[in-house]
């Protein structure tokens, strides 16, 4: 018997001809996530069920066995790495960039002390310079060599200059680098990074906070109607309507069309009513296209809102604020749900 095994189900609603449905399924039974490489796996195994491939996986698989990291590998396939992988590949990065910023500062420090000594050095022997000159018992030699170290302490000073100068710079540049690799390109928001970060900190803290997971309802059919590039301001002006609703908090895109929402400081019912504002302005405004001036229709969002309890984790918080999220949507959209 074969039927608990997806890529053999045609009996039912997951196991029909819909490509997309037995790929997904297939991801939720190997509990793969669905980035790129997985999805690229499971594609192949659908779109040729007779392969050997497809045929190796289904006898892997029997029985409700997983396939396994190495499995996935030695049939030809890439494994994303895992949450754990992930933030240790970024712990490692931070770790890479803060040394880094350590050294730069480093440099700075000693060449802005080089300088003054450099200056001081030259100020001493540029008088004594001119005390020579004004002296008739000291040698010609005398004076010119003086002279020509005066002139080499001047260019080293000026070389001293532009060091700092350029040390200065790359300190800002690692400055922006740090900032970009938490903020969205699009919209300028924080990314899933920083609302990760923002969370952690709020935790050690003590801080009171609730987190919202908002989704834009329907907006597969904006970028199928319109195209991406309509999408993506429909996404900035929506990041622009959180951002001035939620004044004070972290409002973060945490992809695609999902944004988060890390409220500290007030409680469910502030931050509810905070929210709700929210919604109701993102409701209330009329898009249209700045071509043609068509209207795009009625643009909102569906949220899922619940608030951190003493020793929570992020993943507990944040997975069940995205329960009440898909709860708002199978409820008619543009509402928002509590829990």
């Amino acid at each position: 018997m074969k039927t608990a095994n997806p890529l053999y189900r045609t009996g039912t609603a997951k196991g029909s001809d819909d490509l997309f449905a037995r790929i997904g399924e297939f991801l939720w039974e190997q509990r793969l996530s669905p980035d790129p490489q997985h999805y690229a796996f499971a594609y192949r195994i659908m779109t040729d069920r007779n392969s050997a491939l497809a045929k190796a996986v289904a006898t892997i698989t029997d029985g409700g066995v997983r396939l396994s990291r190495g499995d996935i590998e030695k049939l030809g396939g890439t494994v994303a790495p895992s949450a754990t992988e992930a933030a240790a590949a970024r712990e490692k990065n931070d770790g890479l960039v803060a040394k880094t910023q350590m050294q730069v500062d480093g440099f700075t420090d000693m060449v802005v002390a080089m300088r003054a000594e450099t200056e001081d050095f030259g100020r001493n022997l540029a008088a004594s310079a001119d005390a020579m000159r004004n002296a008739a018992a000291v040698p010609d030699d005398v004076v010119r060599l003086t002279g020509a170290m005066l002139e080499r302490v001047r260019t080293a000073e000026s070389r001293l200059e532009a060091a700092t100068h350029e040390a200065t710079e790359l300190r800002a540049k690692l400055e922006e680098a740090r900032d970009n690799a938490r903020r969205d390109p699009l919209t300028d928001l924080p990314n899933r990074r920083a609302f990760e970060e923002a969370f952690a900190a709020g935790v050690a803290k003590g801080e009171r906070m609730c987190i919202a997971v908002c989704d834009v309802d329907h907006f597969k059919q904006v970028n199928d109607r319109f195209g991406h590039a309509v999408g993506d301001r429909v996404l900035k002006a929506i990041a622009e309507a959180l951002t001035s609703t939620c004044s004070g908090h972290v409002v973060a895109r945490y992809g695609g069309e999902e944004f988060a929402i890390l409220f500290t400081g007030i409680e469910r019912v502030a931050a509810l009513d905070t929210l709700e504002l929210a919604r109701k302005a993102v409701a209330a405004k009329r898009y249209r296209l700045r071509e043609s001036d068509q209207p795009l229709g009625e643009v909102t969002f569906s949220a899922g809102l619940t608030c951190a309890e003493e020793g929570e984790g992020l993943g507990t918080v944040f997975g069940r604020s995205d329960k009440l999220l898909y709860a708002a949507k199978h409820a008619g959209r543009n509402q928002i749900q509590i829990g």
